[in-house]
């Protein structure tokens, strides 16, 4: 068992500090705009190419396709067209230039390998097929570590990467958890299935059983297989064999009750639709009923789930509280993290983020 220090933990919780997330769009004069801290700020004079929205970065191809990130209330030129790809999480921005992969962390740049056709991107954790090194190699907290030796003309097919962690079955057909920069021998054998989260990986093991590793720690879930599962941030979702809805939260399992749900998990909230037919949300151990209905269609990210009920208002309930932010005709609106943007018209964009409206 990985055994981590209070002192350690601490330490890597407050590696990436929590950052309010940024909201971008461009406006009517076709001007690229960002929302950050509760300033709205012009940062290119012309719409972008491409673009993709991080919790601290945006990074985007302007409209000559050079490469931009705008990050720590500034934009830093990256390159002059060589971008052919990038991808953007929490904290970290990975990007192709031909072959070579990169990555933008806390405001610096670095070359991980020359070549690369194969990478998965989290939060904070970034694990790649260093084609140069022969090897699968993770980026973590500025450092890269060797995951498994590469063979050729073969490469893992059963990989999960998400938040801090990464877990996978290997060459060898073993089970192995990357976690705060160890690599942990979790099963000698290969699971049927497995999802990962933050500090958290449900998996059923080669003798059936369900199984949770969540920080460090391991738990038997259930004696047999789920009917379904799902992983978020330090939580777990699923029905049992056995039909009960339950959700495993702060190292115990809670039973929501003996029925089959329509569920969704993000991050650290669950939506469900309960026996009644009721719109609920889980939030770190609370249940809220949102609607006496289940809607159609709903987002869910991070805190928060956002939707347009039957009144026509849109919704956000977001760390544990539920606004009604607009009973305007929308022209479109999106949840990024926990900022919802919305569109009144051509030219009114509205931000809305922990019950303030901008």
């Amino acid at each position: 068992m990985l055994r981590i220090t209070l002192y350690t933990l601490l330490c890597l919780s407050s590696l990436y500090a929590s950052a309010q997330p940024l909201a971008a769009y461009v406006d009517i004069q076709n001007q690229l705009m960002v929302w950050d801290k509760g300033m709205i700020r012009k940062i290119d004079y012309l719409p972008p190419t491409q673009m993709k929205i991080g919790r601290n970065t945006i990074p985007y191809l302007d409209n000559s396709r050079a490469f931009k990130i705008y990050y720590g209330g500034s934009t830093h030129d990256i390159n002059i067209g060589f971008t052919n790809a990038f991808f953007v999480s929490d904290n970290l921005v990975a990007y192709l230039n031909a072959k070579s992969l990169n990555v933008f962390d806390r405001g610096t740049s670095k070359r991980l390998t020359g070549i690369c056709d194969q990478y998965f991107l989290a939060d904070s954790v970034l694990m790649y097929l260093d084609g140069q090194r022969q090897q699968y190699s993770a980026y973590y907290n500025g450092q890269v570590y060797q995951i498994e030796s590469y063979f050729p003309d073969s490469t893992l097919s059963s990989i999960k990467v998400s938040d801090n962690i990464i877990a996978y079955d290997n060459f060898a057909n073993q089970f192995r958890i990357f976690y705060h920069g160890v690599l942990i021998a979790q099963e000698d054998y290969p699971v049927s299935s497995f999802d990962a989260g933050r500090n958290t990986v449900a998996y059923v093991d080669a003798n059936r059983q369900f199984k949770i590793f969540h920080n460090g720690q391991n738990f038997v879930a259930e004696d047999y297989p789920p009917q379904s599962y799902t992983v978020g941030d330090n939580l777990v979702a699923y029905v049992s064999n056995d039909g009960y809805f339950k959700i495993f939260y702060q190292d115990s399992i809670r039973s929501i009750g003996f029925f089959q749900p329509i569920y969704q998990v993000g991050d650290n909230v669950v939506g469900y639709k309960d026996p009644s037919g009721y719109f609920k949300a889980f939030y770190k151990g609370e249940i809220t009923e949102l609607e006496s209905y289940y809607p159609d269609n709903y987002t869910i990210q991070y805190n928060s789930i956002a939707y347009v009920n039957k009144a026509g208002t849109l919704r956000l309930f977001t760390e544990g509280e539920t606004y009604d932010v607009t009973n305007a005709t929308l022209d479109n609106w999106e949840l990024h993290y926990d900022v919802l943007k919305y569109q009144i018209g051509q030219s009114i964009v509205r931000v809305f983020y922990k019950g303030v409206d901008y």
